[in-house]
């Protein structure tokens, strides 16, 4: 388990000075009258939202309104429309900096940037690769190559999402982009691997540090942001004695990586995972991403105070076994979620003391294209995660998986972003707050690809122009005041009680296929007239 962050800013007077922020010492320089959001998500990143919006009053969700600021009044058909409008980022290339801190094919993304200016994106996203800003050394950074893409994304005219990735990039069969952990960080490595997430034959993955070094000062006097290493091995042995069970070690009855879930001890039918010791280890497993992220979260705050910022989290999207009793994948990763047991609520109660949004991936995905070995539910946990946030009273955002480029995956996206439609009379109940596309390549910029790309933008944009104002869509965004008081782990607890998603209906009301044929017929019709003519 693990967890990444996000800070979005206004881009202006991009100067850094240092502030400890758990693994990364970095702070933002935020202008004033700036506005952005601050994102903790799984996977290891540290980033920022950076937004060229000049001083504004931004809100928060509708139904959770910024204390002290006052949401816009809805007084004609326009603004009622614009309170349904969900702003669209898209991801640029993971090599855009390479592995040698250089910014290539500088007048290849200005054009690709200016195409999707025109095509009415709010803003692009951006990953800030640890191994790169920091590979000289601890504390010696290197922003150059990253300023001079800021600013051929402010000059472009859009907003820019900037995620500080902890975690290595590529280094797999097929990846093209390569960028491995700083290499300090490897060398400690060398000399304590427990640093790493271990399994339970001892195999190190180095792509990410592992939560037992949360604490741990052992990169320059900072500590840490698979739980077999020698930190969480302690951990977990010190709770259970505590709880009166020191007899009991971590799980070794869950199988090897290729096996089928149901033929391991642990999650086979009232197998280990039911057990007293199962539901220890799974509560106390699943306790340490909550306490990761919050740890994280309350750090952010306490330096981004006062700001116009808003902080928000990100959830993976583990959809496979989903519709098997065990939901074995989930349960691996730390996301403690059953049929009797919601592994997702606790997560956004936790974010909301925080004021945090939630963000989600995986909302392209259908059940009909998954396979049926995998008994994967990607729709259901979609809905229910969604649904998790909005009960606790949060924002809620969220992204595709996977590059998609066909109408049918636009339209999950477009139902999951309003999954009661477009409510043309009053803002609407459930809506998300931002959704970010996966990912800009040539592919997307094809002719047809990218003509239907754009009809997309326009719904999720409710058939209205670019809007450069959240104000004027509902998500105003006030100074980031301080955490609530941090809440109970028996009250956080709570929420793993089971409850109904919220009703989401079957098919979007703002179909991208419905507005081709529309676009066809007109184009029909406008051949017909210059023939005549």
């Amino acid at each position: 388990m693990s967890m990444t962050s996000l800070v979005h800013s206004q881009l202006g007077s991009q100067s850094f000075s240092e502030e400890h922020f758990r693994l990364w010492e970095i702070v933002w320089k935020v202008e004033k009258g700036c506005w952005g959001k601050l994102r903790i998500g799984h996977g290891g990143s540290l980033c920022f939202y950076s937004m060229d919006i000049t001083s504004q009053a931004v809100a928060s969700e509708v139904s959770s309104p910024t204390p002290g600021i006052k949401a816009p009044a809805l007084l004609n058909k326009k603004d009622k429309l614009l309170a349904n409008y969900v702003p669209v980022y898209v991801m640029v290339p993971l090599g855009v900096i390479t592995e040698d801190n250089v910014l290539e094919n500088k007048d290849e993304i200005v054009k690709q940037l200016m195409e999707l200016k025109a095509a009415d994106v709010d803003g692009i996203m951006v990953d800030v690769w640890w191994g790169i800003i920091e590979s000289n050394g601890p504390k010696q950074y290197d922003w150059n190559r990253y300023k001079s893409l800021f600013q051929v994304v402010q000059d472009s005219g859009l907003k820019l999402q900037t995620i500080m990735s902890f975690h290595q990039c590529g280094g797999n069969v097929g990846d093209i982009v390569n960028v491995p952990l700083p290499k300090w960080v490897l060398d400690i490595g060398d000399s304590d691997p427990d640093i790493f997430y271990t399994n339970r034959s001892g195999t190190r993955n180095t792509e990410y540090l592992t939560i037992g070094v949360d604490n741990q000062p052992l990169f320059g006097g900072r500590t840490a942001a698979e739980c077999y290493d020698k930190y969480l091995k302690a951990e977990f042995k010190e709770a259970a004695t505590l709880a009166g069970h020191p007899e009991w070690e971590l799980p070794d009855d869950a199988g090897e990586y290729n096996d089928v879930p149901s033929s391991t001890d642990f999650f086979k039918s009232n197998g280990t995972y039911v057990s007293e010791k199962g539901k220890f280890f799974l509560t106390w497993y699943s306790n340490k991403l909550l306490t990761h992220g919050d740890q994280i979260l309350d750090e952010a705050n306490q330096i981004f105070l006062g700001c116009k910022i808003k902080l928000a989290a990100k959830v993976s999207g583990i959809h496979w076994w989903y519709k098997e009793d065990n939901h074995a994948a989930e349960l691996t990763a730390g996301y403690y979620n059953l049929k009797d047991r919601d592994g997702y609520r606790t997560i956004a109660r936790m974010m909301s003391r925080h004021s945090t949004s939630l963000n989600f991936t995986c909302l392209e995905m259908r059940n009909s294209k998954q396979s049926e070995e995998a008994k994967s539910g990607p729709e259901e946990l979609v809905q229910q995660v969604l649904s998790a946030g909005w009960r606790e009273d949060i924002e809620v955002a969220g992204e595709n998986a996977l590059p998609r480029y066909d109408r049918n995956d636009y339209n999950q996206i477009l139902k999951n972003a309003r999954p009661n439609g477009v409510n043309r009379d009053d803002p609407p109940k459930l809506r998300m707050a931002a959704l970010t596309y996966l990912r800009l390549s040539s592919n997307l910029l094809e002719s047809k690809n990218f003509r239907i790309f754009k009809t997309f933008v326009r719904k999720m944009h409710v058939d209205q122009n670019y809007c450069p104002d959240p104000n004027n869509y509902f998500h105003p965004v006030g100074s980031l005041e301080r955490s609530k008081p941090t809440i109970p782990i028996e009250d956080l607890l709570e929420a793993t009680k089971p409850m109904e998603p919220f009703p989401f209906d079957p098919e979007t009301d703002m179909s991208v296929s419905w507005a081709f044929v529309v676009e066809w017929l007109d184009s029909v019709r406008n051949k017909i007239v210059s023939i005549f003519r």
